[in-house]
């Protein structure tokens, strides 16, 4: 028998075709990628937490929080301060979820793709 590496095949097995489970999946990995821009974004501008909640008018544990994967209070307001602070735009977008993903409008389509400029 032929053991797979792939962990998001693992992810599957385990998983199975469980819809809440897979959503509570889809969400973590969410938060997980926000975290991580949020610190490699930081860690490559050579800022400390500290040093990037003094740029955004925060606290230290703040970013700290902001940095942990499980954390989910992201706010959209404080995603552009950083940022900003960081010499970057924040950029959201609409994509198709799987079981949505054959509906699309013309209007959907021209407005899914909208880029948000810090303020």
């Amino acid at each position: 028998m032929v053991r797979t590496k792939n962990a998001l095949k693992i992810l599957e097995k385990v998983t199975g075709k469980d819809p809440a489970l897979r959503e509570e999946i889809a969400n973590a990995r969410i938060n997980l990628k926000l975290a991580q821009m949020i610190h490699d974004s930081r860690t490559k501008a050579g800022l400390s937490q500290r040093q990037l909640a003094d740029l955004i008018g925060s606290k230290q544990p703040v970013i700290a929080r902001l940095e942990d994967a499980d954390y989910e209070g992201h706010s959209l307001t404080m995603l552009q301060r950083i940022a900003g602070a960081l010499g970057h735009r924040l950029e959201v977008r609409f994509i198709p979820s799987t079981k949505h993903g054959a509906m699309k409008s013309r209007r959907s389509a021209r407005h899914s793709n909208r880029q948000l400029q810090p303020a």
